[in-house]
Parts: C-alpha cells; sequence; structure tokens
C-alpha cells in the first residue's frame, strides 16, 4: 500500500474519531503480535499453524492430556507473563484518557492494555490472572472463566456506540465476534485494523490492513 494511500486512510480514521462522542475498541491477538505473543491464526507464526487447537488446548485435551494441554501453554504463559505493552497498547491507554474511546474490549487474557494505563478494560475472555475450578466454577480470585459481566458490559458498550475499531481481530471466535454487530446495528460507524479479512470487510467505513503497531499511534498523533 502507497504511504499516500495509507496517510488517507489514518486521516479518514481520524476524522471518524473526532465526530464521534461514544467510540469503542474491540481488540484481538493480532495487537499483542509486537509485545511478542504470537496469535492463532496467522500464516506460518499462528499458534494453529503448529498445532492443532481441539488437540492442545480445548476442554477436552485440559481433562484427559492434562500434560499435553500444560506442555502447549507453559511456553505461552512465559511469553504472557513476559510480555510488555507496545506503541499500539499505549497509544490506545492514551486515547481513552483523553476520552477519544470509552471502553477497549478485548479478546485477549495478557493484561497489556492495563499495563499500558488503560482502565476500563472489559476482558470478554477472562484473564490469566485467574484460576477457576471447573466443578464447582469458583474462581481465584475474582470472575468466572467465562465472565458475563464482562459480557454484558461489553455488550452495553457496543449498543451505544456511534464508532467500534476492531484491532487485530479476525471476527472468528464467537461471541466476541457478534459484538460490532450490535453498534453496526444502531448506525455506528465501523473501522477494520486488521491484516486478514474478516466477514464484516463489506460493512466497514474504513479498512486498515496493515501494521497495528505503526496505524493506531498515528490516529493518537492525530486526535491528541
Amino acid at each position: 500500500m502507497r504511504r499516500t494511500e495509507t496517510a488517507e486512510l489514518i486521516h479518514q480514521t481520524s476524522q471518524l474519531f473526532s465526530k464521534s462522542s461514544y467510540a469503542v475498541v474491540l481488540t484481538g491477538a493480532g495487537i499483542s503480535t509486537a509485545s511478542g505473543i504470537p496469535d492463532f491464526r496467522s500464516q506460518g507464526t499462528g499458534l494453529w499453524e503448529k498445532d492443532n487447537p481441539l488437540e492442545v488446548a480445548s476442554l477436552s485435551a485440559f481433562k484427559y492430556r492434562p500434560e499435553v494441554f500444560y506442555n502447549w501453554l507453559r511456553p505461552l504463559a512465559k511469553e504472557i507473563w513476559q510480555a510488555k505493552p507496545n506503541p499500539a497498547h499505549i497509544a490506545l491507554a492514551q486515547l481513552e484518557k483523553a476520552g477519544h474511546i470509552k471502553a477497549i474490549i478485548t479478546q485477549n487474557i495478557d493484561g497489556l492494555h492495563q499495563a499500558a494505563g488503560a482502565e476500563n478494560v472489559i476482558e470478554v475472555h477472562g484473564s490469566a490472572t485467574t484460576l477457576t475450578c471447573l466443578a464447582c466454577q469458583k474462581s481465584f480470585p475474582g470472575a468466572d472463566f467465562i465472565p458475563m459481566k464482562a459480557w454484558n458490559q461489553a455488550q452495553q458498550h457496543c449498543e451505544q456506540a456511534d464508532l467500534i475499531l476492531v484491532i487485530g481481530s479476525s471476527l472468528e471466535v464467537t461471541p466476541a465476534s457478534s459484538l460490532p454487530l450490535y453498534a453496526l446495528e444502531n448506525g455506528a460507524h465501523l473501522i477494520i485494523n486488521n491484516y486478514s479479512s474478516t466477514y464484516l470487510d463489506d460493512r466497514a467505513d474504513v479498512l486498515l490492513p496493515m501494521d497495528i503497531v505503526q496505524v493506531v499511534p498515528s490516529i493518537a498523533k492525530n486526535l491528541l
């Protein structure tokens, strides 16, 4: 993509943000790859390129082949604990602090949005900081493994949004992939910053198939 074209798309995105009164962001694994955490579906580097998720990361693998599950999880958990926020995380935190973003909804469990300084972060897939008993569903500490409170908050924010920015998500994992629809049903603008295509590309106002670590700080620079 030519530099002039990239600059124009970032300008369009910034203009939509400047006119918005209730912008929310939905982030997926792609925002954390620059922090050293692999995503799931990127060609050649995604986790599911190397391993079958049903064999290593499913509930049945956890129950019946725990040694396989933990051998797969251990190096990933180490990468998550060692990871630091990248410029995209920091830029979103700055935009939230300045009032341009009402909430950051994330599918990630790495805590990097909070580490970057963001405050209103909704973790719809839970957090790596909690453990949950499968028998009684008691969590140590905090919320359940599938946090309904977080989901309800995320849905409410999307229903109120007049703009939703999707970053680093292929929108293939349900139910999080349905969240932008709540915003679209209420006439919100949709911006997608993701290398791979999504099922909502044809409904987006702006598509940004380019480096997240370059795009998000550029948007923040225009707005701050």
